[in-house]
């Protein structure tokens, strides 16, 4: 079995800590999960003597009123990355760019139904931000771009001009633009991203996900957003009829009742994420300005940083794996103030 190389492992540390876990390598919502969603699923499980609905009707329709999207452009799913997968599976692309560091699972999809996969590669020196360069790259014979904005694990997102070019690009050579936005509503100046440019696109994929800005990974549940009605009813085809559960499709309708959530967050995430900033350099740590919840940094030599922390009940997200970064990168997410503290007082204490 493959090692499992994502954050949030915390069976895996509670065996090796042999206590209680602070949880710093799961990029979650830092007001945890609204009441009314938990409410929700828990009633839910009276439910689960039936099948769930396989169309998620009300969760779409609960959604397209929120994205402000037609409910033919919304494919719900077992998460974001099941929505991934089946992309793969649905395409099966000959070629695909992806930007280098990023989420791993596009090119664990892309690499399992055998398409030849090129990196973009993004520099610290700038930040890794996405830049200008990358527009030599989508041309002709590239048949998908996988974009993460806010990226995992820079927090960075791209700008807007760029954003324009890109779109246009991958419009005029027939590239299907794939862009992440799971991240979207826990960043600075959250709007509404691409979801209003669907109808003018239909080479534009949109991914998104409750797992972080509800605080519900183990549910388990995303959806992707396009105008092209085909892609989406391929991917359909490309998953089990009932990948989300009467509990999870429960859990999103609450949550679409819940939007100022997000909202709410945002304000903690703002300040919490400056005094983060502010603590971590002192202690000498290299740290990038992220726009998200959460932060990538680099402790210089120190590759056993987070078996140190585990010692101290703090789990933090390794990005060894990440490529073009290395053994002493790591990444956090932003928690709430007294969370926050103890990180940093552990942080003093390995360093």
């Amino acid at each position: 079995m493959a090692e499992y190389t994502h954050g949030g492992d915390i069976l895996s540390a509670k065996a090796r800590y042999g206590g209680e876990i602070l949880d710093f390598s799961a990029n979650l919502n830092p007001l945890g999960m609204p009441g009314a969603v938990r409410a929700a699923a828990r009633a839910a499980v009276d439910g689960c003597v039936h099948y769930p609905d396989p169309l998620c009707r009300e969760l779409t329709a609960a959604i397209a009123a929120r994205d402000r999207v037609e409910p033919g452009q919304i494919l719900c799913g077992n998460g974001a990355a099941d929505l991934i997968f089946r992309l793969a599976i649905a395409l099966r692309p000959a070629r695909a760019l992806v930007t280098a560091p990023t989420f791993s699972e596009y090119a664990q999809a892309l690499g399992a139904v055998g398409t030849q996969v090129f990196s973009h590669r993004l520099y610290a020196k700038e930040n890794f931000d996405l830049t200008e360069r990358v527009l030599e790259e989508l041309t002709p014979g590239l048949d998908v771009f996988f974009l993460c904005s806010p990226n995992n694990p820079t927090g960075r997102r791209v700008k807007a001009p760029l954003m324009e070019q890109i779109l246009h690009q991958c419009g005029e050579n027939r590239i299907l633009l794939v862009v992440d936005e799971c991240f979207l509503s826990l960043s600075d100046g959250a709007g509404p991203g691409l979801a209003p440019r669907l109808a003018e696109n239909p080479r534009l994929l949109l991914l998104r996900a409750f797992t972080k800005s509800y605080a519900i990974p183990g549910l388990r549940l995303g959806y992707c957003l396009s105008a092209d009605g085909a892609l989406l009813e391929r991917l359909s085809l490309c998953g089990q009829p009932w990948s989300v559960s009467g509990a999870a499709q429960a859990a999103g309708i609450a949550a679409m009742g819940c939007p100022r959530w997000p909202e709410e967050a945002r304000k903690l995430i703002q300040t919490e994420r400056s005094w983060l900033l502010e603590q971590m350099c002192a202690l000498n740590l290299k740290i990038w300005p992220g726009e998200a919840n959460y932060l990538l940094f680099q402790a210089p030599g120190r590759a056993d940083l987070k078996e140190r922390l585990l010692e101290r009940g703090i789990l933090v997200r390794s990005c060894a794996n990440y490529e073009g970064l290395g053994p002493d990168f790591y990444r956090i997410a932003v928690r709430p103030h007294g969370e926050n503290e103890r990180l940093i007082s552990a942080l003093k204490e390995v360093l």
